[in-house]
């Protein structure tokens, strides 16, 4: 059976990277932007990362400028932005897509191994809902992610225990994370 651990992918200087590398940790892999309504994540993202990283937890940071063009830097742009704003510490990637043809194949594995189940409800939620199926149009059956900060968590033998909308509360991402460790 596929796990997360036969994946590899990119750092921000173009190396490949085999996600064995991370075998036996807790890993949170997010889809990222830096001009996102959802962009404050980062704050409680680090917070957890901090905090937990001893116990065995990694977050993976994927950033993508497929939504809204909200992530339209370089590699490194968008890591300074990170470093400086929110005091990241935890691995950030190269740039992916997440839809599409393009799709890097770990968010193709990830989004058909626990699909989209809808953003909730509420006004907030409906209006995500609205520019989520817009901007997704040209994705068609490869919309795989619906929106920036999707959240992946995987326990320690690479499987995928749940997945997280960018509207659910991340003091819930954050008691999953710790169930885990």
């Amino acid at each position: 059976m596929k796990t997360v651990y036969d994946f590899k992918v990119r750092d921000r200087q173009g190396n490949e990277v085999s996600l064995s590398d991370y075998a036996g940790k807790v890993l949170l892999i997010v889809n990222t932007a830096t001009g996102c309504g959802f962009t404050p994540h980062y704050e409680p993202l680090e917070e957890m990362y901090r905090e937990l990283k001893d116990k065995g937890f990694e977050i993976l940071d994927f950033p993508c400028n497929q939504f809204a063009g909200q992530a339209p830097g370089s590699d490194d742009e968008i890591h300074e932005f990170c470093t400086v704003k929110f005091g990241t510490e935890f691995p950030q990637f190269a740039k992916i897509d997440v839809n599409g043809e393009t799709a890097d194949p770990l968010y193709a594995y990830l989004a058909t191994e626990k699909p989209f189940e809808g953003f909730g409800k509420g006004i907030k939620n409906a209006l995500l809902n609205k520019f989520s199926k817009m901007n997704n149009k040209k994705f068609g059956d490869k919309a795989y992610i619906k929106w920036n900060f999707t959240k992946f968590l995987i326990d320690r033998e690479g499987k995928i225990v749940s997945r997280f909308e960018p509207t659910v509360d991340m003091k819930e991402v954050r008691a999953a994370v710790e169930a885990l460790l």
